[in-house]
């Protein structure tokens, strides 16, 4: 049994920060349950782009507005409280955050911690073994 807090995570290497986000990696491919668990913040009046053109995502956001485009079809979506996307497809896509917004993340293949967007917005397939 693993029982960890965000207090845990804060200010250790499983803090990741990025200029539009930060990410808070609860659980990582080294845990070895086939998932990992990020608590992510993206930063008030920002805009990420992102690809996981090596993973599936899904998001649920618990705080905040923002605004989610789909790059493939110029659909947007509004997220707030209660809003979940899965990106099951591998879009392409941007999300605008009109203030912080709060997200839990779960990503398949897991993550290790060490990942960070390439030029593309895509996290590269790292594992363990790469470390």
């Amino acid at each position: 049994m693993i029982v960890r807090s965000l207090k845990d995570v804060i200010g250790t290497d499983r803090d990741v920060k990025a200029p539009t986000w930060e990410s808070r990696r609860l659980i990582l491919a080294k845990e070895k349950v086939g998932f990992s668990l990020h608590d992510t913040v993206l930063y008030a009046g920002t805009e990420t782009r992102m690809w996981y053109a090596n993973h599936v995502e899904a998001v649920y956001c618990i705080e905040g507005h923002g605004e989610l485009v789909n790059e493939e079809t110029g659909e947007t979506h509004r997220i707030e409280p209660g809003v979940m996307y899965l990106l099951d497809g591998h879009e392409r896509h941007t999300l605008r955050a009109h203030t912080d917004v709060r997200t839990v993340c779960v990503f398949n293949p897991p993550c290790t911690g060490r990942e960070v967007h390439d030029e593309n917005g895509v996290y590269p397939l790292l594992t363990e073994e790469d470390a």
